[in-house]
């Protein structure tokens, strides 16, 4: 498949009259948010050849424009958001600068690739199984899945309502924290607290290829271990599969069968897959959920904080195989889907060392806690905010 090192399907440039928060730092907007005036191709060009130009812009964008960010263009992604490769058969594979033998991760790939090259400092996507999570961590970068429903969705490409997320990616934490600040003016200031309870995932990190560079950094914490193995996420990853999937279908299985668009050969065969889904095997997932949500929610009742990997190690090589992709994703999916599943913030934090390629690990937090998650991340790695 072509690589592409422009991460931007459009380059225009925007800027607020006020002077705000972000005065000064560029904001790269993935392609699934609807600004005013400019198409929106969702990765697709049966979509955008059956879609008009914005008439609104999404309130996110507006968001963060109103504190003087500058936007700089719309950013390539994954078709339709469903994929985690940032892989596109239409528009090219774009380089992974940190790492160019390996995938970019998607499905908000151009943002964070346009964070990685230095042309934005702001990355806004979306997080619906991981696309934020992923590519942060395949490209060195800070990224942040926000409680499902804390940052509202209007004007955009939904992908599955039950698990779509704003996110947004950035080179640094203190970024990170001026973005989070502004979308969640209710939480106010979060005091330094030097007794948060950490429990970590000792058993998932063990399996992670990078687990050395995780304990360098995990291991002078004071933490428990929760009781969780790989058996537990596969449940998750399946739980997850089938509730995503089914909500896909609902939201768009009109429209493709209406217009027939070519998708890539992975991706189609996940949409045909979604046509499949039974309302008893939805029920079934459910029900699933439900357990490993409960589950969650007793690790919550004694910690603050679930430390788990973000991906299974670093980003797959370009070359590796459709079949071996799908198993590697299977396998991703078994972290990513916990956040989703409940519905709770995930924050991936980058690793000064790794054996092959950026990787990393994520904290995760109760709902509507964000603030306080980057306050531990914080302290976790000596940094002031």
């Amino acid at each position: 498949m072509m690589q592409i090192t422009d991460p931007f399907v459009t380059n225009v440039h925007f800027k607020s009259s006020s002077k705000g928060q972000l005065e000064g730092m560029r904001l790269a907007v993935k392609d699934l948010f609807h600004v005013q005036g400019l198409p929106t191709n969702a990765g697709n060009p049966t979509w955008a050849a059956t879609h008009t130009e914005a008439q609104n812009t999404a309130s996110a964008v507006t968001k963060l424009m109103n504190e003087s960010a500058v936007f700089v263009g719309k950013t390539h992604t994954d078709e339709l958001a469903y994929s985690l490769n940032g892989q596109n058969v239409h528009f090219g594979t774009l380089k992974n600068p940190s790492a160019p033998d390996r995938l970019p991760g998607g499905s908000s790939s151009g943002s964070a690739i346009a964070v990685a090259m230095n042309l934005a400092e702001i990355g806004l996507g979306t997080d619906t199984g991981g696309s934020i999570r992923v590519p942060a961590s395949y490209n060195n970068l800070w990224g942040l899945r926000p409680t499902h429903n804390q940052v509202a969705m209007d004007n955009t490409v939904p992908l599955a309502p039950c698990f779509d997320t704003v996110g947004w990616i950035t080179r640094d934490l203190k970024t990170l924290f001026k973005v989070a600040k502004i979308m969640f003016p209710e939480q106010g200031i979060v005091p330094v607290r030097n007794d948060v309870r950490l429990s970590i995932a000792t058993s998932l990190i063990d399996l992670c290829e990078h687990k050395v560079a995780m304990w360098q950094t995990l291991s002078p914490l004071e933490h428990t271990a929760a009781t969780m193995d790989f058996e537990f996420c596969k449940e998750a990853s399946e739980a997850f599969r089938v509730l995503q999937g089914y909500a896909i279908w609902q939201t768009h299985g009109d429209w493709i069968l209406q217009h027939s668009p070519v998708f890539a050969p992975d991706i189609q065969a996940r949409f045909d897959w979604c046509k499949t889904i039974s309302e008893s095997e939805k029920e079934q997932a459910e029900n699933n959920r439900k357990g490993i949500v409960s589950t969650l929610e007793n690790i919550f009742a004694k910690q603050d904080i679930l430390v788990i990997p973000t991906t299974p190690g670093a980003a797959p090589l370009t070359s590796l195989s459709g079949d071996a992709l799908n198993e590697y994703r299977s396998k991703l999916m078994g972290f990513t889907s916990l956040a989703g599943l409940a519905g709770l913030p995930q924050l991936h934090i980058p690793l000064p060392v790794s054996p092959l390629a950026p990787c990393g690990v994520s904290l995760i937090g109760r709902k509507n806690s964000e603030l306080a998650l980057l306050s531990a991340a914080a302290k976790i790695i000596g940094e002031l905010l």
